[in-house]
């Protein structure tokens, strides 16, 4: 055990010290200040008011569109024709000017810009022509406001989902919304770690192998010991990496609960929902999903020769957890009684995308999730027993002839090794 130790303290320090493990680390906050920012100029922070002209045969309509546009940043100069408004748009006095023409109750806009003033201008535009059209109708059918509200109120509809206990239905009070959220963020983070440690595990095992070192490691410690101490080491830097989130969220959880949006809807959510046997079944499948994909990044990374040829091994690895999370966000989201959803929610590698999302929206039985869970904790076992295997028959072999070939030579250097004991 001294020597496993060894092997997962120089591969976490190692890693730990790269600086590619702070940029990852660092990474979620800039995107996280970036979208801020976007956000903040999308909401018109730091924005010059844009100018706009209009040119229109009906009076009424200006006045109520200045009060309008003035609370969304945008100045409305009214011109008596084109040909002043063009010649103001030219001198650069104005950022476009707008033609409306107004007949029988119909309300027709042109609006001419001399760049493009964005989609908050245009959609602002257009809405005011629109609603002043509707009003122009009302008074020509002799409508009232209460009328047009009660026209255009929806119909009511509502959902209510029930359980079966003792033969007979009852309310579940269950916060569905929350749990299918939880789900997803779930499936989110699945697909992040394994995207972000995969390569990082499987350049880990080829390390080694590719500097010809392994001759000297494997003689003080088995080629079992090497790879399990890789796989815990790199695991470890994983977790420090989400402790360091954790220590984060909650230091900064105060000034977050106190926006008025966060506030709004906390005050919707049960969060007692969260608690019980489905945060334990998310977190279950978040383990063992994490786990079985690192140890076939390990397999993969014990077949190449050398470090340059991890990117192509662990391709596989991508595009099965890219099929799963593709699975388990667009099926999953839009229809989790599909025969796809319910067949990959038993099937390694696949389910930890795909049933915490049935769980969510109660699509499952406690009888099934738990032979999922069965089936994927003994695939975990039987393929890091095997990839210990095979690791120990390949990793003295420098094939030239490329993954599958590394595969077949492993395979017959362990059929023999178990015909010769």
């Amino acid at each position: 055990m001294s020597k496993f130790w060894v092997i997962v303290t120089d591969v976490y320090r190692k890693n730990l010290k790269s600086i590619s493990f702070w940029v990852m680390l660092l990474t979620p906050f800039l995107m996280a200040g970036l979208i801020f920012v976007v956000g903040y100029f999308a909401a018109g922070g730091f924005d010059d008011d844009s100018t706009v002209g209009i040119i229109t045969n009906d009076s009424a309509l200006v006045a109520g569109a200045k009060e309008t546009l003035t609370e969304q940043d945008i100045t409305l100069q009214e011109f008596k024709d084109v040909a002043s408004a063009q010649k103001a748009l030219t001198a650069e006095e104005l950022d476009g000017y707008l033609e409306v023409t107004v007949k029988d109750g119909m309300v027709t806009g042109k609006l001419t810009s001399s760049s493009d003033l964005g989609t908050s201008v245009t959609s602002t535009m257009s809405g005011l022509l629109t609603q002043y059209q509707q009003s122009l109708q009302m008074e020509k059918l002799n409508l009232s406001a209460d009328d047009v509200a009660t026209l255009s109120a929806p119909a009511t509809f509502t959902t209510e989902r029930v359980k079966i206990e003792d033969g007979e239905t009852v309310s579940d009070t269950s916060n569905t919304a929350v749990q299918t959220a939880v789900s997803f963020i779930l499936v989110i983070l699945v697909f992040f770690v394994v995207l972000t440690y995969a390569s990082l595990i499987a350049q880990e095992v080829a390390s080694e192998k590719g500097t010809r070192i392994m001759e000297v490691i494997l003689s003080s410690t088995t080629a079992q010991v090497h790879f399990y101490g890789k796989i815990v080491g790199v695991l470890l830097v994983a977790l420090t990496q989400f402790g360091l989130y954790a220590i984060a969220f909650g230091v900064g959880w105060p000034l977050v609960k106190a926006q008025p949006v966060v506030k709004s809807v906390l005050q919707s959510i049960d969060l007692s929902s969260l608690l019980g046997t489905f945060l334990v079944y998310c977190l279950l499948y978040f383990f063992l999903g994490v786990m079985i994909y690192s140890v076939l990044a390990a397999l993969c990374g014990s077949l190449v020769n050398k470090a340059e040829d991890v990117p192509k091994a662990v391709i596989p690895i991508t595009y099965l957890s890219m099929a799963g999370y593709l699975i388990g966000i667009s099926l999953g989201a839009s229809d989790p009684q599909n025969i796809v959803v319910k067949v990959t929610s038993f099937i390694p590698f696949l389910s930890s995308y795909t049933m915490p999302i049935r769980i969510a929206t109660a699509t499952v039985s406690n009888s099934q999730i738990f032979i999922s869970l069965i089936i994927l904790a003994l695939s975990l076992v039987g393929l890091t027993l095997f990839a210990a295997r095979m690791y120990k028959a390949n990793v003295l072999v420098y094939s030239e002839g490329g993954l599958f070939k590394s595969v077949k030579q492993a395979l017959i250097i362990m059929k023999n090794e178990k015909a010769h004991n």
